[in-house]
């Protein structure tokens, strides 16, 4: 899929923390944190370090960093919430969700692929207002992992949040398995994602309904339907990806049977 597997945008330069090689910095948030206290800035690399000198701890001067980026312009919103950074797989520290793109640091997305008794499969469609892919079709659930919660419990919250899913309606689905890495650019930076799927079939009573606001519409569709709106675009990468895979395992378990 060349549309999500793209380089960093131009003139950006590898990003470090703690030492650790984590991300893609653009030349826009190069220019918002030079100068600040625990970031180094090099001809081929821009490097984040705590400054104890200073009783600046790691997770102090991210902080400060989001907040030089928010205030030159470098951000879309402000969603305080703290996701992880990790560098070389390792979990380094924590930084506000709307920085993670600018500096190009690795986020973890959870999907649930959500389907009926009878083989379709639920679809939810983004709201017209979210900042990202407004309006396109999506997996039933999908959002990113939080810092301080487990990939199962992030997605489990995101059950809730955005189709009204308790515990107990997908307590037999399968665990997350990881779908791809994306990298792609966008307009504020370079998003490089890992994407985790799980599926489940909802019993017939459970009809999905969406909490937060930020799905507008949720529907069934039959395989042929998704099928048709994946030739014509209608979904985000991600959901493009995540349905592919599971319609995928589907075949080959027909195929064995």
């Amino acid at each position: 899929m060349p549309r999500i597997q793209q380089l960093p945008p131009a003139g950006s330069r590898p990003l470090t923390v703690a030492g650790r090689v984590a991300g893609w910095i653009t030349p826009r948030a190069t220019e918002a944190v030079a100068g600040m206290p625990g970031v180094r800035i090099t001809d081929e690399a821009v490097h984040v370090v705590a400054a104890p000198r200073e009783r600046r701890p790691l997770d102090t001067i991210m902080e400060s960093i989001a907040e030089a980026l928010r205030d030159n312009g470098c951000l879309r919103g402000w969603r305080n919430e703290l996701l992880d950074v990790y560098g070389e797989g390792r979990r380094l520290c924590v930084l506000e969700r709307a920085a993670m793109r600018p500096l190009g640091l690795l986020t973890k997305a959870v999907h649930l692929n959500g389907w009926s008794p009878d083989g379709r499969l639920w679809l939810a469609r983004r709201s017209e207002t979210k900042a990202t892919d407004p309006g396109m079709w999506d997996t039933l659930v999908g959002g990113l992992a939080v810092s301080g919660e487990s990939l199962d419990l992030s997605l489990q919250r995101e059950c809730a949040e955005e189709a009204g899913l308790s515990a107990a309606d997908v307590h037999d689905r399968t665990p997350l398995r990881v779908v791809l890495r994306m990298h792609r650019r966008l307009p504020e930076g370079y998003q490089v994602e890992d994407m985790l799927v799980s599926d489940c079939v909802l019993s017939e009573d459970v009809i999905p309904c969406n909490q937060d606001g930020e799905v507008s519409e949720i529907r069934l569709a039959t395989l042929e339907e998704t099928w048709s709106m994946l030739e014509a675009g209608a979904f985000t990468h991600e959901a493009e990806a995540c349905i592919l895979d599971s319609i995928a395992i589907q075949l080959k378990r027909a195929q064995a049977s």
